[in-house]
């Protein structure tokens, strides 16, 4: 493996709603990338929407949920009352802060219809002073964000800054997150645009400094190096880190803090139906880990 290349992993198979989804974070030996302590790939997959499909109604706290489709629709509700249709190349970035529920639901036009999803679900952690913020939520359209442009590779800055251009979401803490297409024999530069960083393979095969990678495999970038990502076919690829934070961050479920006693109180407060319910999904939850 080449010095630019800390450690590579490939994504495991892991079931989500009414699908199976590809985890690729986080990993026993590699828990954050920056403040990224989570990423899902969902899809490509066909199925007839329901007014029920996709993922239910549940909770968060401590962490921002960012939503990247390539294909399909998806309905985003969540308990501020915020209802938001979201469309190929669109972020949302959502704050949950002290707690928040959420759902993303086939949208009403496709239920009956078959539908294609296919997209990242990603979870950016929250620096100290905003773990218990109150919850927020963004919404950057596809034509919102910056392009981002390089022979045979075409793609978009979907948070923080990459190539000069700036996302319009409002980070937390310094984060960057880029999506890119590449066409056979195209050659990316991967700038340092953070001080951590890793590559994931969304489709096809490409090489980085030496080492081939396929889709689902992530690579995390030594700080500082610009390592030049080869296609090999066509690919797509997504770059995301940032700063990492100077505490310990703990994860249970969808839950992460500073502070393990926090993490046992959301458990506690969500199976005794503490937390907000989501309008127009409200009969719906999803159960935590051992309920009933």
């Amino acid at each position: 493996m080449g010095s630019e290349l800390l450690s590579v992993f490939t994504a495991r198979a892991a079931p989500v709603g009414d699908f199976e989804v590809q985890r690729v974070l986080p990993q026993r030996e590699r828990r954050f990338v920056g403040p990224v302590c989570f990423l899902d790939h969902f899809g490509p997959h066909t199925s007839v929407g329901t007014a029920t499909s996709g993922v239910g109604p549940h909770p968060h706290i401590g962490l921002a949920t960012v939503t990247y489709l390539f294909e399909g629709q998806a309905l985003h509700r969540d308990s501020l009352g915020t209802e938001q249709l979201i469309r190929p190349g669109d972020v949302n970035w959502m704050t949950a802060g002290r707690g928040i529920v959420h759902s993303e639901r086939t949208p009403p036009a496709w239920q009956g219809r078959p539908l294609t999803s296919h997209g990242l679900q990603v979870w950016v952690g929250l620096p100290l002073l905003a773990e218990e913020a109150e919850p927020s939520f963004q919404h950057a359209p596809r034509a919102a964000l910056p392009v981002l442009e390089a022979p045979g590779v075409r793609g978009a800055v979907v948070l923080g800054t990459w190539g000069g251009s700036t996302s319009p979401i409002r980070l937390a803490s310094p984060t960057v997150y880029a999506v890119a297409a590449l066409e056979a024999g195209a050659r990316w530069a991967l700038e340092a645009a953070a001080p951590e960083r890793a590559l994931y393979v969304v489709e096809g095969r490409c090489r980085l400094e030496g080492r081939e990678l396929a889709a689902h495999q992530l690579a995390v970038l030594a700080p500082g190096t610009v390592p030049q990502l080869v296609a090999l076919a066509a690919c797509r690829v997504a770059v995301l880190g940032g700063e990492a934070f100077p505490e310990p961050r703990y994860l249970w479920w969808n839950f992460v803090s500073s502070r393990k006693e926090r993490l046992q109180q959301a458990r506690e407060d969500w199976t005794a139906r503490r937390f907000p319910v989501v309008p127009g999904d409200e009969l719906d939850r999803i159960p935590g880990p051992g309920e009933p």
